[in-house]
């Protein structure tokens, strides 16, 4: 190879380098922002008093093993539903208050007689109920504090 030809090839190839070290770099180009995790709670559009008497009752049935259509809406106040339904052990009524906050259905007891027990169940410890509406289907997904999956219910509200 001559000089000539060597030194056209150098010419060549720091022109390239250059041209290589202008282009952005795809970390230039894109802004920088998370991606959303799977396992970040999503916040549905806002319930309308229909559908948080919906998810209250799928919920509830679900945390407390009964049956959708025996979960009463005593009342609505405000995003928080007054909840009831038929005692299974001595045929009175047990209360709860339930509210929604993203995909969480969160509840408390109403009936309790001691301050502590009467308390929003959503420390750690206590298990999670997450919620997806579609449509007019319900489906509740339950896990407890272990990460063990309990119940899977789908209703309709």
């Amino acid at each position: 190879m001559t000089g000539l030809g060597a030194a056209a090839l150098l010419s060549l190839a720091a022109c390239n380098a250059e041209s290589e070290k202008a282009a952005p770099t795809p970390e230039e180009t894109v802004p920088a922002a998370s991606p959303a995790l799977d396992a970040e709670p999503r916040a549905p559009v806002a319930l309308t008093d229909a559908d948080l008497r919906r998810v209250c009752r799928a919920g509830l049935a679900a945390i407390h093993g009964q049956d959708e259509n025996s979960i009463t809406i005593d009342a609505l106040n405000g995003p928080i539903a007054h909840v009831s339904w038929r005692a299974p052990v001595d045929g009175g009524r047990r209360r709860a208050q339930c509210r929604v906050d993203g995909d969480l259905v969160i509840w408390k007891p109403a009936d309790r007689t001691s301050p502590i027990d009467d308390r929003w169940m959503d420390q750690a410890g206590d298990p999670v109920t997450r919620f997806v509406l579609d449509g007019e289907t319900v489906t509740i997904n339950q896990t407890l504090p272990d990460s063990g999956a309990v119940a899977d219910d789908q209703g309709r509200g």
